[in-house]
């Protein structure tokens, strides 16, 4: 049986240095990006985001979500949580990025990429470093709660003391991208 899902990797980042790095890292990968996700908080909500992915021309589709440090759940989760149970959509995983927003609730990851682009059991922090206890993040407290198959935690993406910079290719972010579609059996079509 065909499955007619849209294929989407979901990145809870969202501001102008994520923006460049996904932008770039869906062209790599074969993918899209919906750059009118990115914003700080997300600008446009889950129906908005659902029927763009519905326009892109192939997958994966990089979404970017984005609570702004905002405690509890705020626009960019309430937009995540449409589209990961939008029965179109299919996700492949979640880039769950660390903060250092207080408060807020943390996420079990499967793995984490750290700020040398190596995959680590557990969970890293805003810097990439490899960290006790889960991954804190002010946009992840929905994703405890929601079918998601794959998390895999980075750093700041687009930062982590310029190791993540888009003028390196954004190589943590790259591999954390890389890490989800290959564990999820994705093959990107070429456009």
């Amino acid at each position: 049986m065909k499955n007619d899902k849209r294929k989407v990797v979901l990145i809870t980042d969202g501001d102008q240095s994520a923006r460049k790095s996904i932008e770039n890292i869906a062209e790599l990968v074969g993918g899209r990006c919906i750059s009118l996700s990115a914003g700080n908080p997300t600008p446009v909500s889950g129906e908005d985001i659902v029927q763009l992915i519905k326009m892109t021309l192939n997958d994966p589709v990089l979404i970017m979500f984005d609570d702004r440090g905002k405690r509890g759940q705020g626009k960019g989760e309430k937009a995540m949580d449409y589209v990961i149970n939008h029965p179109d959509i299919e996700v492949l995983g979640v880039v769950a990025v660390a903060s250092n927003t207080e408060c807020t609730k943390e996420v079990d990851v499967d793995v984490s990429v750290d700020r040398y682009g190596q995959v680590v059991e557990g969970s890293v922090d805003k810097e990439g470093f490899r960290s006790t206890g889960n991954l804190a993040g002010d946009t992840v407290e929905i994703l405890e709660n929601e079918n998601v198959s794959l998390i895999i935690g980075t750093g700041d993406i687009g930062k982590m003391d310029g190791l993540d910079s888009s003028k390196k290719g954004s190589p943590v972010t790259l591999k954390a991208v890389e890490e989800i579609l290959a564990r999820s059996g994705f093959h990107a079509r070429k456009s």
